[in-house]
């Protein structure tokens, strides 16, 4: 029989940490498309429903950061998942109560925090670069689009016609990056399970 213990002596770090991220990211990707799916079929109008979904959506970027915070070593990398983990705390109670203020207050809410969470994601996609984290490119180009798409929230806020339609596809565009990332960890590990046989 197997213990913990014993799993923990025999199995490689980099194994392991790559594991958890597959997971992580697996699980973040397909909860972003879930609701997606859901606020796309919700959003005509800012009732209770799309509100509650509004505030769903940094609680998930929330609650994987803090899985993400606990199993981080100590260092930059670990800082900023901590900083976007409570960065998307702010944000759910912030668009909650933007919710209630209409359309355009929604879009800076969200727009802002799309900035300040693409820019940290990128931050951290950056240090976990290695050859037995899959490189992590398409975290750092969701990372990236999130901080463009998040200036054109606020510009599109300051129109004539604000409208939550893109709220649908930056969350499905972000769950898509998860999930390719996710299938890129398991090619890897495939890849070192191979040259171990």
């Amino acid at each position: 029989m197997t213990t913990g213990l014993q799993t923990s002596a025999t199995t490689p770090p980099a194994t392991t940490e790559r594991s958890f991220l597959l997971r992580l990211y697996l699980g973040r990707g397909v909860l972003a498309l879930a609701w997606a799916a859901a606020f796309s079929a919700a959003h005509s109008s800012l009732d209770t429903v799309a509100v509650t979904l509004l505030v769903v959506y940094p609680l998930i970027d929330a609650v994987s950061g803090l899985i993400d915070f606990r199993r981080s070593p100590n260092g930059g990398e670990r800082r900023l998942t901590l900083f976007n983990g409570v960065l998307s705390t702010v944000a759910a109670a912030g668009v909650g109560l933007a919710g209630t203020a209409g359309t355009e207050a929604v879009l800076h809410v969200f727009g802002a925090w799309a900035i300040l969470s693409g820019a940290a994601q990128a931050a951290v996609g950056l240090r976990r670069r290695g050859p037995q984290t899959g490189k992590q490119w398409p975290m750092l180009i969701a990372g990236g689009l999130s901080f463009l798409v998040g200036i054109f929230y606020n510009v599109q806020a300051l129109g004539d016609t604000p409208s939550l339609d893109a709220l649908v596809n930056y969350a499905a565009a972000g769950g898509a990056f998860f999930v390719v990332q996710a299938g890129l960890l398991a090619w890897r590990s495939r890849q070192a399970r191979s040259r171990a046989a």
